[in-house]
């Protein structure tokens, strides 16, 4: 019923599993991959008041994970936690659903991930797996090798990923390191071009930087939480600009969740589809008005930002 209020047939649910209710065709997972991406002692990343609350709970989400691979604690090598932990838990994820992974890695350390050769990356896991502080540049070189891994993963099996790419919540989000253009040795990775990769929410306040690297033939984005965040005009501004250039990368999206007790999913999903809608539709206007497109086309493009660009991407119907 809530959907059907909003004008939406299918939302994509970040969640760790799906519960009752969140069934198909409404509902389809995007659950988080994080947890596997900091499988050593995470005490000195704990740098934050925001930072000390979530890395507990994404190591109570990577025991979860090893569980349910079969592995009682972590692998004493690189490449068992790389084979029997990180590609099942993938695997098994697709298996059961999910049609995306999603990475908050921007809550919990900065977006230049370099390219870690794997036999350093196997050297610095044998080093520290065994339970002592690692130390922080080679924790972080280890962590840039596992991003690159499972992103090649995803690309493998077809499953995109999900980047939180706008200034987070919280008093301590490194919103620098947020950058979208940190990624742009990422994105451009050939090994890398069949996974494709969708900023959420824009990149804001790098909304321009973001747009531009539309261009990557494997670099999409979306709408969501912008449109909780900002008035529809506002967001129009920087929406034609991408519309302009790239209009088949570019998604609707609401971030519905429970912003608070007296406003819960239900209400900002609604809130954020209609800001969004008047934002495209503003955007749409706009670009008619001034002569760069015809009517026709606005719908077109209207069509792939609301709907046609995800079933392409997602495999809906």
């Amino acid at each position: 019923m809530v959907l059907d209020q909003a004008g939406i047939t299918v939302m994509l649910s970040n969640r760790v599993a799906m519960g009752p209710g969140l069934a198909k065709p409404h509902f389809e997972w995007v659950p988080y991959i994080d947890a596997l991406l900091f499988p050593l002692d995470n005490t000195e990343l704990e740098s934050t008041p925001d930072r000390k609350q979530f890395f507990p709970l994404e190591e109570r989400l990577r025991a979860q994970y090893l569980k349910a691979a079969g592995v009682g604690s972590l692998p004493p090598t690189l490449d068992e936690y790389l084979t029997r932990v990180i590609t099942p838990t993938l695997e098994r994820q697709k298996s059961e659903g999910a049609v995306a992974e999603k990475f908050e890695v921007a809550y919990l350390r900065g977006f230049d991930f370099a390219d870690t050769p794997r036999p350093e990356a196997e050297r610095i896991y044998s080093k520290w797996v065994g339970g002592e502080h690692p130390d922080p540049a080679e924790y972080k070189a280890l962590q840039d090798f596992l991003f690159r891994y499972i992103a090649a993963e995803c690309g493998r099996l077809g499953m995109p990923i999900h980047l939180h790419t706008m200034s987070g919540g919280g008093g301590y989000f490194d919103i620098a390191k947020g950058n979208p253009l940190l990624l742009d040795s990422v994105f451009d990775d050939a090994r890398l071009r069949k996974t494709r990769f969708v900023m959420l929410h824009g990149g804001w306040p790098f909304v321009r930087e973001a747009g531009s690297l539309l261009q990557k033939p494997n670099v999409f984005l979306d709408l969501s939480q912008q449109a909780l965040t900002f008035p529809p005009r506002t967001i129009a501004a920087w929406l034609r600009e991408w519309l302009e250039t790239y209009p088949d990368k570019v998604m609707f999206g609401t971030d519905g969740y429970p912003f608070s007790d007296s406003m819960g999913w239900e209400e900002t999903t609604w809130i954020a589809s209609h800001n969004a809608r008047q934002a495209l539709g503003l955007a749409l206007t706009g670009m008619v008005r001034d002569g760069e497109i015809t009517r026709d086309r606005a719908i077109e493009i209207a069509r792939l930002v609301l709907r046609g660009t995800a079933a392409q991407m997602y495999g809906l119907q």
